[in-house]
């Protein structure tokens, strides 16, 4: 198509690679030679299963994950998973400990309430409107917990931890908006998920990447659509499963790998990116102002800001949009800006947006 397209900084769902678009255009209409579109082909054709093989093994190469662990896709989004975590692997007398650190990290606190196990929340930044992260040398992490729970990214709060706590308890970690953005060691954690609409593809599904050794302590009454082992068993195909965000994440996947040149390569852009945007707020002698208080937990996904007052951030938006700015709205609960510089979201529309923010703030000073 010739329309050009504006430059996207949407939360969630949001931008993906243009040579993925590309591909999903073809797609539509004739699927890998088959005749029929991505969106007509039965889960159980060997063309699906082709493609949900290959997400599979690009994933456990971009990740380095080892064998003792599986890859899973499930209907619904990371609120789905925690609710379902909350079934599989808390029970009664367990202890499951939490780190507060945001709205998404609140919302598994409160599907794991749900439970019959104990919830102890290690640390919460509710006071201090989750402005920062916790010092995980601090944290009192329990040895003999069924679980411990931390959100990565905080999509609406602007905060990234820099690092992860290396815990003889399971670590379950909510990826959704820093997902596959640059390398981890899968070894530290027991349980990854994250819903797929920023970083992988459309909404709609949760990937998960689980320590196999977990399934056994999922309950055998457990409704088979929402257990765990039930998903691993089935490879994903317990029931139809959402083939065409699949196939989106299968081509994020080919473009991490054959364009960009795999996960450090990732990182590093996504710090370029970011950069363009704070070293201009941390030069604007206030006029913006970053969220976060403090530098090392700036998110390089979801950046966060204030201007010097309400009426000019919402003048600021107005005039944001006719420039091809789209979604720099922050979310509903705490106002403000955010810019989201996801894996796709070009650099040079992050560089444009910190001209247009240089030149709005030369003007309204």
């Amino acid at each position: 198509m010739d329309t050009p397209r504006k430059h996207n900084f949407f939360a969630g769902p949001a931008v993906l690679p243009e040579s993925s678009i590309k591909k999903a255009q073809e797609a539509l209409w004739n699927f890998a030679g088959t005749g029929a579109g991505i969106l007509e082909i039965s889960h159980r054709d060997k063309a699906f299963d082709a493609v949900l093989e290959d997400t599979k093994v690009r994933a456990k190469r971009l990740y380095n994950i080892p064998e003792d662990y599986e890859v899973i896709f499930v209907q619904g989004g990371a609120s789905m998973i925690m609710a379902m975590i909350s079934m599989n692997f808390i029970h009664e007398g367990d202890k499951a400990q939490f780190i507060d650190t945001g709205t998404w990290a609140s919302r598994a606190i409160k599907e794991a309430k749900r439970s019959k196990g104990n919830v102890e929340v290690l640390w919460s930044g509710k006071d201090t409107n989750y402005t920062y992260l916790p010092d995980l040398n601090t944290l009192k992490f329990d040895d003999d917990a069924c679980l411990v729970h931390m959100c990565v990214n905080n999509t609406i709060r602007g905060t990234e931890f820099p690092d992860f706590p290396r815990i003889k308890a399971p670590l379950f970690a909510d990826m959704s908006s820093d997902f596959f953005s640059r390398p981890i060691n899968v070894k530290d954690f027991a349980f990854i998920y994250g819903g797929v609409q920023k970083n992988l593809g459309p909404s709609g599904c949760a990937m998960c990447i689980v320590r196999k050794d977990l399934l056994a302590r999922v309950p055998e009454n457990l409704s088979e659509m929402l257990s765990f082992r039930k998903y691993v068993e089935e490879n994903s195909i317990y029931n139809t499963p959402p083939v065409f965000t699949i196939y989106m994440i299968d081509l994020a996947f080919q473009w991490l790998e054959e364009e960009i040149g795999g996960l450090g390569n990732m990182q590093k852009i996504n710090q370029e990116k970011a950069a363009l945007l704070y070293d201009l707020f941390d030069a604007s002698e206030g006029f913006y102002r970053p969220t976060v208080t403090v530098k090392e937990h700036r998110s390089l996904m979801n950046i966060t800001f204030r201007l010097p007052s309400e009426e000019l951030e919402t003048k600021i938006l107005a005039e944001a949009k006719p420039h091809g700015f789209l979604g720099l709205k922050g979310h509903r609960s705490v106002g403000g800006l955010r810019a989201s510089t996801y894996n796709a979201c070009p650099t040079e529309s992050v560089r444009l947006l910190a001209e247009f923010l240089d030149k709005f703030m030369k003007a309204n000073r």
